[in-house]
């Protein structure tokens, strides 16, 4: 019954958003069934206008519309038109999803908890990405509750799946607040020892979907070093400070300013596709990092309670794969800023452990925060 009310919700948003310039994607494109689980578009909007679309398909958040400086809305995340284009993804697969169970790499794709070496998939230049070749992007999940601004989704991973190990119960739940905010919540438990690395891999652009370049965009991390990798980009295991390279964003700066100065981690990344170290002074929420699109006045605030955020500028982009605007995914026309724990950390000791154990929960918080100025 919550789906079949929230359906009529949706007809309703459709017509009164028409007026202010949101094209909501067709729900009916959506409609499907995948491994025996239905499939949806659901449409939420916040007490302050901020419309988004989120299928059960990957947790994949298909459009995010917000106002300019003039009130003027725009859709500033990538995403398909239909669930076929997710499906059958051209180029880039982690549009707008949950990544995991371990969010970006992992050496090899090998890790050993108490003795016992895990194989998950290689997936990219002989290491494992974002979870492997099904990962929970590529998965449906279960729609426990829906209303107008948010939705919660929950999925079990079962015991060996992709190679890893444990029964793994997670909770997430899309949130749109009255402070503008687009808010994430997962939580986690196992039933044996695991590793677990959640994050959204949201691509950006504040101009809007189709605004091109984002190396305008101005961009600060409060952050003092980055995780430095290697031509594979696995981290080598140390942290290099930022001051006085092209990876220092302490000050507000244009994404592009540096992008091509020469430095062995910008020829390894083509560009930035790295890990920051946050900078934090007690738990909880912090911020993390702003995005500022000069034209439009739209500022994104980045909110996490992790130690690291994942600052990719879309540098792989080749043409493939076509955005609802119609056009295809070009080179650095949109970001990531994906909020997480370390890449490759069950290999790395010094890095901050993600292991979950039974009796333990595993919990994260990341907000999306914008206005404008």
């Amino acid at each position: 019954m919550k789906q079949i009310a929230f359906a009529f919700l949706a007809v309703a948003l459709l017509s009164a958003c028409s007026s202010n310039g949101v094209k909501l994607v067709d729900a009916k494109n959506f409609e499907s069934t995948i491994d025996g689980k239905p499939v949806a578009l659901y449409t939420l909007t916040s007490p302050s206008g901020i419309t988004m679309q989120v299928t059960n398909f990957g947790g994949h958040v298909v459009s995010l519309w917000v106002p300019d400086r003039n009130g003027n809305m725009a859709d500033v995340v990538l995403g398909h038109n239909s669930l076929k284009e997710y499906v059958d993804y051209e180029g880039e697969r982690f549009i707008g999803c949950v990544v995991g169970r371990v969010a970006n790499r992992i050496a090899n794709g090998k890790f050993t908890i108490d003795s016992t070496t895990y194989q998950v998939p290689i997936n990219n230049n002989g290491q494992s990405l974002h979870g492997g070749l099904k990962g929970l992007d590529q998965v449906v999940w279960n729609v426990d509750s829906v209303s107008s601004d948010r939705i919660q989704l929950s999925y079990v991973s079962p015991h060996g799946a992709e190679g890893y190990p444990g029964n793994l119960k997670i909770t997430m739940t899309y949130a749109l607040t009255a402070d503008n905010e687009f808010k994430i919540t997962y939580s986690a438990t196992t039933d044996r020892p695991t590793v677990v690395n959640l994050s959204h891999h949201g691509f950006f652009n504040l101009k809007g979907e189709c605004g091109g370049t984002i190396n305008d965009h101005i961009l600060t991390i409060c952050a003092d070093s980055i995780t430095p990798v290697d031509s594979l980009l696995i981290p080598t295991g140390k942290l290099m400070a930022v001051a006085g390279t092209p990876f220092d964003f302490n000050q507000p700066t244009a994404i592009g300013k540096r992008i091509n100065d020469h430095h062995l981690q910008l020829h390894y990344g083509n560009g930035y596709d790295h890990n920051w170290v946050l900078r934090r002074n007690a738990p909880g929420v912090q911020l993390a990092a702003t995005v500022y699109e000069p034209s439009s006045g739209r500022l994104m605030e980045i909110f996490t309670d992790q130690p690291g955020i994942q600052f990719y500028g879309g540098n792989f982009f080749n043409g493939k794969g076509k955005g609802k605007c119609g056009n295809t995914f070009k080179y650095r026309e949109a970001i990531a800023l994906e909020t997480q724990k370390w890449p490759d950390a069950p290999n790395q000791p010094a890095f901050p452990s993600i292991r979950l154990n039974p009796g333990e929960k595993y919990h994260q918080t990341c907000i999306y925060k914008f206005s404008t100025k």
